[in-house]
């Protein structure tokens, strides 16, 4: 019975701290979000719904403005997978008769007519079995259901196909209408911890000004306030609504204001879109497919000249600015190559680990004790000029480093490895201030290993953005350098690709 209790209250803690992820942006103005809906709604997708301005709103994967999203929350205390036949399955949400895809396919219907503007989202703790054929239609960053993957294949003779049988047979439909229902699902992974989210709406709270809960004190009065709220009929807010309703409850407090958030993203977070409380945001994913860019030239011809244009207008006027990163390590370097060491700006950045701190060259104070960064530098070919380095923080690379310097990278004669002392892993950086330290040890590493000033960087990172955006604030530095991304994905060969060589060839000659 304990047991079972406890599953349900987190369960609730659950739902309670998503919805206030959303809600609590209606107490921002320049938020897109305009009305937050709690247990009302479709059924199997009304536990939350969330309205979203059109002029201002995120785009879906297929470019059009998303008005609507309607979330069925699912917390499970143990981990597990779930896959395309759960969809089917009534009791994968404890149900007697209908299956959730049946639910969304009514949702659909009422709501989403023509299979635009509307989202029907599960999100969940559970992941999406890596075997199963639904991953693979799943976006990776939007969670949304990719059509060209789920019609890859004309018969049914084919995993595509096998889903697409299964699913029309279920809800008995066609072909069209199983592709207009398709277009408006979405899978949510919550990969955080509840603690997590309590961490990330702490940071929100106080820039929405609303009051914050010590987090030594173990009761969280906003996860009961909404099941109150909802006794008392109120399932709907509005900014107004919302505002007063907050104020009675006295959960009103100072808004800390501060530097404005500007965002980046070539992918997006499954629980925090950077649209929903950014200033502005510069959106990249349409040069992306998944985690692969569409055309190799649009990292110099297309991304960073858009980069570029929108963190300097944004620094403009801003002597210490906030950055949210969801971007490639290609982009957070070459986000700090602009934005660099001699601007005269202090950055702050959003890192996102177990959950979300802000990291910042003058977060902390230097510690001794910290983990420092070691080098080892490996004789690869003699007499060819170019070095590679392998940056390894939070995972040591320096083996698909060494093979793919063996196989594509004839004019490599040196290999760099460098890493904290401790290890490779995902709490080797402390914070900012010793992310900024690790930087400065970084460069002076690479300039002492470039025995020929002229010769190329090729640079291999696995480190958090904010470190890569502190090692480019130094490009200048660091000479010329090629900037690579690995196919954490598997979707092609688990190796690297040339992505972006700094400076540009417009820079160095001064424009």
């Amino acid at each position: 019975m304990t047991q079972a209790v406890t599953v349900r209250r987190d369960g609730d803690t659950f739902q309670a701290r998503l919805f206030w992820l959303h809600a609590a942006r209606l107490l921002d103005p320049e938020s897109p979000v305009t009305r937050v809906g709690f247990e009302t709604g479709p059924k199997s997708f009304d536990d939350i719904w969330v309205e979203y301005d059109p002029a201002r709103s995120a785009l879906d994967q297929y470019g059009e403005p998303l008005r609507r999203e309607h979330m069925q929350c699912k917390w499970h205390v143990t981990p597990d997978s779930y896959g395309y036949s759960h969809l089917v399955d009534p009791e994968f949400i404890n149900a007697n008769a209908r299956s959730l895809l049946q639910r969304a396919r009514e949702a659909q219907l009422a709501y989403a007519p023509t299979g635009i503007g509307v989202r029907f989202k599960l999100v969940t703790n559970w992941r999406l079995d890596r075997s199963d054929p639904l991953r693979e239609m799943i976006g990776n960053r939007s969670g949304a259901m990719r059509l060209e993957r789920l019609y890859g294949s004309l018969t049914d003779n084919s995993k595509a196909g096998m889903v697409r049988k299964a699913w029309r047979e279920h809800l008995g439909v066609d072909e069209d209408e199983l592709r207009l229902l398709a277009r408006t699902l979405a899978f949510g992974e919550a990969t955080d911890t509840l603690d997590a989210l309590r961490d990330h709406l702490d940071i929100l709270f106080g820039l929405v000004g609303l009051r914050r809960i010590p987090a030594n004190q173990s009761a969280f009065p906003y996860d009961d306030v909404v099941f109150q709220w909802m006794a008392q009929g109120r399932l709907e807010f509005d900014r107004t609504g919302f505002r007063t309703v907050c104020a009675r409850e006295n959960l009103l407090g100072p808004a800390q204001g501060g530097p404005r958030v500007y965002g980046v993203k070539s992918f997006e977070h499954a629980l925090d879109r950077l649209e929903e409380r950014c200033h502005a945001v510069l959106d990249l994913i349409p040069s992306f497919d998944e985690r692969y860019i569409r055309s190799d030239s649009d990292w110099a011809s297309t991304l960073y000249p858009a980069l570029r244009s929108f963190l300097l207008a944004a620094a403009k006027d801003q002597p210490r600015l906030r950055l949210a990163l969801d971007a490639h390590v290609t982009l957070a370097f070459a986000a700090g190559s602009i934005i660099n060491i001699k601007s005269g700006r202090q950055v702050e950045l959003e890192q996102r680990s177990t959950g979300r701190r802000l990291w910042a060259a003058d977060d902390t104070i230097s510690d001794p004790n910290w983990p420092a960064l070691s080098a080892e530098t490996v004789e690869l070919r003699q007499d060819q000029p170019d070095i590679a380095v392998a940056l390894g923080l939070t995972h040591d690379v320096s083996a698909d480093v060494r093979r793919y310097c063996d196989a594509k990278l004839p004019n490599v004669g040196r290999l760099l490895i460098l890493k904290p002392s401790i290890g490779s892993g995902a709490q080797s950086v402390a914070c900012g201030r010793h992310a900024f330290e690790f930087a400065d040890t970084a460069t002076s590493a690479i300039r002492a290993a470039r025995a020929d000033r002229a010769c190329l960087t090729h640079l291999f990172i696995a480190a958090p953005n904010a470190f890569t955006f502190f090692l480019g604030q130094r490009q200048l530095g660091l000479g010329t350098v090629r900037l690579y991304e690995f196919d954490f994905d598997g979707g092609r060969n688990r190796s690297y690709e040339p992505a972006l060589t700094l400076p540009l060839a417009e820079i160095r000659a001064g424009g």
